[in-house]
């Protein structure tokens, strides 16, 4: 009689990024033999399947697809949900749906697959670590940024505890409290305004910040904490983490799309076909940038769920034009607030001489682009790590969550990337993308990214440190009786 397969469950929170890195951890685990069900909001599932075709889903018979309902009221299906209310509902509502799921699949277990026998949980959904309690399997809390960022989200705790946060009142965004500096264990000269901005809320109940820290703290009580970092990236991060969990509870697998590059090819082109996308990937720029020569476009994405200033988006274009470097420039549909939302008329105008507008991208395609000489981002965890895996250094323009904490050991720590003040000006903008592409610090810059990836190909290869990390996960944790 054959052993009966593994089955992992694999919920990410319902945002773009999240489910990217999950559905690049669920193909790793499904090369390992692992049947998977993954589980996405049903809002989200009919985004993939609006911007990817009815058959974007369909996947196989050992990776399938399962909905849970959010409780949100309709929104703009081309949109990401709000993010104050799509967490509210994580802590509040999700659990009993997300344990009626999971009795389901273990009721129907052989027409829908093996019994459920280990639970992937986002570090934003612990319900889902609680069920895998209920149910006696192991449960691996996945944070899908850095290190660094789920230091500071693991302080989040002591700061609510000490009246550091929430903010008095909106002065202290302003009169230089934000400058304080904060002891944290692995971390140097880290101000308040360097960790993931949640904190810098005047409401005591604010929902993204208490699912963060509930979160956070609900790693406790998960079988492992698995972060999307290498360590020759966090080295100090990471040893203070081992130092706060049990021996061997904390796992560390990045960059993974080089691990899934070392996979066997699957043979399978529904699973090959499922992709990491929200919105439909327009391909022309590939070809766009085909025609540039090497080094010579600088690549500009704010992500998946900011949403910039009309007054901010006409800088940004202004101090592109002026730069005289060529740039490809995505814009999402709902990237732009105020009444009109449009670009000024002098950038369109000169832009289809110096530039490419796209609504959405492949990135990673992008960035590994020979074209590409740099990026200017918000500094997402899943930019910045496919940024780093590329090579490509990049300009900092943070906004919110881990962005700040990102950008800090962007510009300080890994010598990556400079920074562009908040309040953007074109002025600022002109001159730091020259210098990045065409200055001596800009080479430096793309030096040092050179050289991080190729620290990241090593800690992905053979006997790497992500990859030694990828076995232990599955061999300790997710196969564990």
């Amino acid at each position: 009689m054959d052993p009966v397969r593994p089955h992992a469950v694999c919920i990410p929170y319902p945002a773009q990024s999240h489910v990217k890195a999950f559905v690049k951890l669920a193909k790793l685990l499904h090369s390992r033999g692992f049947h998977i069900t993954f589980v996405n909001t049903e809002f989200n599932h009919n985004r993939f399947l609006s911007s990817r075709g009815p058959h974007a889903l369909d996947g196989l018979p050992d990776f399938r697809f399962a909905t849970v309902a959010d409780s949100l009221p309709p929104s703009d299906p081309s949109s990401t949900q709000n993010i104050p209310a799509l967490s509210d509902s994580m802590r509040r509502l999700m659990l009993a749906p997300f344990r009626d799921l999971v009795t389901k699949l273990n009721n129907r277990s052989g027409n829908a697959g093996p019994p459920v026998s280990c639970i992937v949980a986002d570090g934003m959904t612990p319900f889902a670590v609680e069920v895998a309690r209920e149910i006696g399997v192991p449960s691996v809390s996945f944070w899908t940024w850095p290190a660094c960022a789920f230091m500071g989200f693991a302080q989040y705790r002591r700061l609510y505890d000490q009246g550091i946060t929430p903010l008095k009142d909106k002065s202290y965004l302003t009169n230089g409290y934000l400058d304080t500096v904060t002891e944290i264990p692995g971390m140097k000269n880290m101000r308040l305004k360097d960790l993931p901005d949640f904190i810098r809320t005047t409401n005591p109940d604010e929902p993204v910040f208490h699912n963060l820290m509930e979160g956070a703290e609900m790693v406790a009580q998960a079988s492992a904490l698995l972060i999307h970092t290498f360590d020759a990236l966090e080295p100090e991060v990471l040893a203070a983490l081992n130092s706060m969990y049990e021996p061997n509870r904390v796992h560390f697998i990045g960059p993974m799309q080089l691990l899934l590059d070392q996979t066997e090819p699957t043979r399978h082109p529904n699973l090959d076909a499922i992709s990491y996308s929200l919105w439909a990937e327009e391909i022309d720029c590939l070809r766009w940038l085909d025609s540039k020569p090497s080094n010579s476009v600088i690549y500009v994405n704010f992500g998946s769920i900011i949403t910039i200033t009309e007054n901010h988006v006409v800088e940004f274009a202004m101090g592109l034009i002026n730069s005289d470097v060529s740039f490809l420039w995505v814009i999402r549909p709902d990237l732009v607030t105020g009444p009109s939302g449009a670009l000024p008329p002098e950038f369109r105008d000169k832009a289809e001489e110096t530039g490419f507008i796209s609504g959405w991208c492949p990135q990673e395609e992008v960035l590994n682009h020979p074209a590409v000489g740099g990026f200017l981002t918000h500094c997402g965890w899943a930019s910045m790590i496919e940024t780093l895996t590329a090579g490509v250094p990049v300009l900092c323009w943070p906004v919110f969550a881990d962005q700040p904490t990102n950008c800090k050991f962007a510009c300080n720590e890994w010598g990556v990337g400079m920074e562009i003040e908040q309040d953007v000006k074109r002025e600022a903008v002109e001159k730091l993308v020259r210098e990045l592409m065409k200055g001596e610090n800009g080479e430096n810059l793309r030096k040092k990214a050179h050289d991080w990836a190729g620290l990241a190909r090593e800690a992905t290869g053979p006997g790497g440190s992500s990859t030694l990390g990828l076995d232990r996960l599955v061999n300790e944790v997710l196969l564990r009786k």
